[in-house]
C-alpha cells in the first residue's frame, strides 16, 4: 500500500464503501491521539475543513483532570472551544481498524484561527521554521520501546497490575527465537504500520524479558513526531485486539529494564540532498555546524530534560549499568552517555541521545532539541572533546542529567533560552503540567511506603 493516500483517494473509498470512518485526531500534551469518530461521508463533505473540541484538552493530566493554575483554560474562563483543522498531508488508512482512516490536526484558536501555541504540533512546528529560516531540514527518527504482556489491559487492571506474565520469560536481546513466539502481535504491528504508511525498518527483541524495540524510517521532524505518536497508540490498538497488553512507561518494574526512546537526529539542506553534520575533513566526520549543533544539546541538556522525561516515573529509568544515561555527556558510539555519536565519517553521521524514555511527547522532544541545538549553532558554541570509558563511573564533576522532576522542571521554569524560544506563555504552561504531576505524586501513598512501614514504622 502507499504512504501516501491523499483526499481523492479517500473520497473514492468512500464512494465505493471501502472507508466508513475518518478518526480526526489531535495529540494531546501526554502525547495521546484525542479526538472524533467522523462518520465517513460527513468528513468528505464538510468535516474535513475543521471540527471542534473543549479547550480543556491541552490542558489535563493522564487521568483528564480539569487541572487548576493554567493561564490558557479554567473554570473562570468557561472551558470553550479550539478548533482541530484537519492537515490531509497525514491522511492515512488504518488497516487493523476495519473502514477505518485517520487524519491529524493543528490545534486552532477559536476565535483568531491561529496556532495554540502550547499544542505539541505548533510548538514542534515553531521549531522547524526557526530551522528553515536559516536554510536547514531537520531529520529524526526515534527507537521506541516497550513491554508484551500476555495478559489483556482488562485483566491487568483487574490485578491491579500485578503479577502480570512478560511474553518472555528471559531476555531476548536480539533473540530470534523468542520473538517468533511473539509474532502474532509483533508481525500484525509490522504490516498494519507499514499499511497505514509508516515504514518500518523492523522490530527486535530488547534487553529484558518481554521487551521490545520498534524501528522506522528516518524522516522530516515533523512527520517523524505523527509516525510516532501514531505507533504508539497502533500498539496498543492491535495489542488490545490480540488479547495482550503493552505499556510504555519509562520504568515498568524496579526489577526491569527501562523502555526508552533513543533520538536520532541531524540536519540536511533544504532540499534534503546534502548532509550538512558530514565533513569528511572534520574529526570524526564532523562538520563545524554539528560540532555547534551538538554543543548546544550539551550546554542546555538540563534545561531540556523535562520534556524528554515528563513524569515523575521517568526519572526511575536512569540507572547506572541499565543502557539508561546518567551523564549529559557525548561520546564515540558509547551507549553509556546521554548522546553518543553514530554513523562516523558517513554521509549518514548523527547525534543519537539517550535521555528521553518511551513516554515522552515526540512533539515535545523533538522541539526542544532543535531549539538547543539551534541555539549552539547560533551563538557557534564550541564542542568538548568526547568522553571515553564507562560515564557510569564518571565522577561527579561530569554534567549530570537531573535526578528528579522537581530539578527538570526548575531548570526548564528558568531558562532564558527555552523562553526565547518557546515564549514565556509555553513554558508557564508545561510548568504548571510539571507541578501538576509533582502534586499528584507528592500526597499519594505508595505500595513501597506500605511494605516498608506497615508493620515496621
Amino acid at each position: 500500500m502507499s504512504a501516501e493516500y491523499t483526499f481523492d483517494e479517500l473520497k473514492q473509498d468512500v464512494a465505493e464503501g471501502r472507508i466508513d470512518t475518518v478518526l480526526a485526531c489531535q495529540v494531546d500534551m501526554q502525547g495521546r491521539l484525542m479526538g472524533k469518530r467522523f462518520h465517513a461521508e460527513y468528513f468528505v463533505e464538510s468535516g474535513f475543513r475543521e471540527t471542534h473540541c473543549c479547550n480543556y484538552v491541552q490542558a489535563t493530566d493522564m487521568e483528564m483532570n480539569t487541572v487548576s493554575g493554567y493561564e490558557s483554560t479554567s473554570w473562570a474562563a468557561g472551558y470553550g472551544d479550539y478548533t482541530m483543522k484537519p492537515d490531509l498531508g497525514t491522511l492515512r488508512r488504518i488497516p487493523w481498524l476495519e473502514g477505518t482512516a485517520l487524519v491529524l490536526c493543528d490545534v486552532e484558536d477559536h476565535a483568531t484561527h491561529s496556532e495554540v501555541a502550547h499544542s505539541p504540533r505548533a510548538l514542534l512546528k515553531k521549531q522547524i521554521g526557526r530551522l528553515e529560516a536559516h536554510g536547514f531540514r531537520a531529520m529524526m527518527a526515534t527507537e521506541l520501546e516497550f513491554f508484551l504482556f500476555n495478559q489483556s489491559f482488562e485483566s491487568a487492571e483487574e490485578a491491579g497490575y500485578r503479577g502480570l506474565k512478560r511474553s518472555s520469560a528471559y531476555n531476548e536481546d536480539y533473540h530470534i527465537f523468542q520473538t517468533t513466539k511473539e509474532e502474532d502481535v509483533m508481525r500484525a504491528i509490522r504490516n498494519g504500520l507499514q499499511g497505514a504508511g509508516i515504514p518500518i525498518e523492523n522490530s527486535k527483541g530488547e534487553a529484558d524479558a518481554g521487551q521490545e524495540e520498534l524501528n522506522v524510517r528516518y524522516a522530516d521532524a515533523l512527520a517523524m513526531a505523527d509516525r510516532h505518536a501514531i505507533i504508539k497508540n497502533a500498539c496498543k490498538e492491535i495489542a488490545w485486539q490480540k488479547g495482550k497488553a503493552v505499556t510504555f512507561m519509562a520504568k515498568w518494574n524496579y526489577d526491569a529494564a527501562g523502555n526508552s526512546s533513543h533520538v536520532h537526529q541531524s540536519l540536511w539542506s533544504a532540499d534534503g540532498t546534502k548532509p550538512l553534520f558530514f565533513d569528511p575533513d572534520g574529526p570524526y566526520g564532523m562538520s563545524k555546524l554539528m560540532e555547534h549543533y551538538v554543543a548546544g544539546l550539551l550546554a542546555h541538556s538540563a534545561e531540556i530534560t523535562y520534556f524528554l522525561a515528563p513524569y515523575i516515573n521517568s526519572y526511575k529509568r536512569f540507572m547506572a549499568g541499565t543502557f539508561a544515561p546518567t551523564k549529559a555527556i557525548w561520546s564515540r558510539d558509547n551507549r553509556t552517555a546521554g548522546f553518543r555519536l553514530c554513523g562516523e565519517k558517513t554521509k549518514g553521521i548523527r547525534i543519537e541521545c539517550r535521555i528521553g524514555g518511551a513516554d515522552l511527547n515526540p512533539y515535545l522532544a523533538f522541539a526542544a532539541q532543535l531549539a538547543a541545538g539551534l541555539d549552539g549553532i547560533e551563538k557557534q558554541m564550541t564542542l568538548e572533546a568526547p568522553y571515553v570509558g564507562d560515564a557510569y563511573g564518571a565522577g561527579s564533576d561530569i554534567r549530570e542529567i537531573p535526578k528528579t522532576l522537581r530539578a527538570a522542571a526548575a531548570a526548564m521554569d528558568s531558562s532564558d533560552f527555552l523562553r526565547s524560544a518557546f515564549g514565556d506563555s509555553v513554558i508557564n504552561h508545561y510548568r504548571r503540567a510539571a507541578e501538576w504531576e509533582q502534586e499528584e505524586y507528592d500526597r499519594r501513598v505508595t505500595d513501597w511506603e506500605i511494605a516498608r512501614g506497615f508493620e515496621r514504622a
